[in-house]
């Protein structure tokens, strides 16, 4: 029997494994056009991966809080942690090292795992977000420490003084002064009053300054 004979015979009298192996790949498949279709396919899928590159290129090392830390925290190496994190969410003025700002003072609290930025430790950063350019920062010696625990970092206060006698009326020496530190000194600092440190202008810091080494200083909260 010729060659071709026999195959149109099987072709005609396909095998269960023929019948399977037809219902399993699709007629697309085995068409041009569908293999165009896939090559299209794999070249996107190809593309998109290319574009998007390695996830971890896209990562930053940035300084973060070790544990819940309290407003006035000396920081030291154990308060502090370095974290890879997503590129996209990291904040502006975030601190890359934490040589950065070792031996510096937290100005408010921080959560555990949360960015260190420069607007979160005390310094002319601080300063000049929270009073504008050439503010100063000013440490508070007030006598009623009831009203010094009653201040939080973003407070806006007026500060008045009365001559060491206490006699006369009190005298307003600045307004709208921003309160950048009032914490407890507990935490890596010397035990005592309340630590309140305000922002201001350059001038009135000067007067406020001054004015602590002389008579007692109160506040009025805004």
């Amino acid at each position: 029997m010729p060659r071709d004979a026999g195959r149109f015979r099987d072709a005609l009298s396909p095998t269960a494994l023929d019948r399977v192996a037809r219902l399993t790949r699709p007629d697309w498949s085995r068409s041009t056009t569908g293999r165009r279709v896939a090559a299209a396919v794999l070249a996107a899928v190809a593309l998109l991966l290319a574009v998007r590159g390695d996830p971890d290129d896209d990562r930053v090392e940035v300084v973060t809080a070790a544990r819940d830390l309290a407003p006035g925290t000396l920081l030291g190496d154990e308060d502090l942690h370095v974290t890879a994190l997503p590129a996209a969410v990291v904040p502006a003025g975030v601190v890359h090292s934490p040589g950065d700002v070792v031996g510096r003072t937290l100005a408010g609290p921080a959560r555990s795992g949360e960015p260190l930025t420069d607007v979160r430790v005390l310094g002319s950063r601080l300063a000049d977000a929270a009073a504008g350019p050439d503010a100063r920062i000013v440490p508070l010696r007030i006598d009623d420490t009831e009203v010094a625990g009653l201040l939080r970092a973003g407070d806006v206060v007026d500060i008045l003084t009365v001559d060491a006698e206490g006699s006369g009326a009190p005298r307003v020496l600045a307004s709208n002064a921003t309160v950048v530190l009032a914490a407890a000194r507990d935490t890596g600092r010397t035990a005592g009053e309340p630590a309140v440190l305000v922002a201001l202008p350059q001038v009135s810091a000067t007067e406020v300054a001054a004015a602590t080494m002389t008579g007692a200083i109160t506040v009025t909260l805004h």
